[in-house]
């Protein structure tokens, strides 16, 4: 009887050790999974941040634009020639 115990005894810890050695290649894979996600979020932040960058420019060069054209606009508007022909106010 007492080789009968023995005998589960060691077959289950021969199944404990398979458990254990299979948790481990599911933490393996879990963490190579994890690092992969890890680069794909840094290459996708890189991504946003340049996306940014060139956003926050566009709209730089828009605002300048606007503020050219309205000072261009204005220097029209107070020209001699842009008074109207047969204006006698003067």
């Amino acid at each position: 009887m007492s080789d009968n115990l023995e005998a589960t005894a060691n077959g289950s810890h021969g199944a404990d050790d398979a458990d254990l050695a299979k948790a481990f290649q599911e933490l393996a894979k879990g963490e190579r999974t994890a690092a992969a996600l890890e680069n794909q979020l840094s290459a996708m932040e890189a991504k946003i941040e340049a996306m940014l960058a060139q956003a926050e420019k566009d709209q730089k060069a828009i605002e300048e634009a606007k503020e050219q054209a309205k000072k261009s606009q204005q220097s029209v508007e107070t020209s001699p020639s842009a008074q109207p022909k047969g204006d006698s106010s003067s």
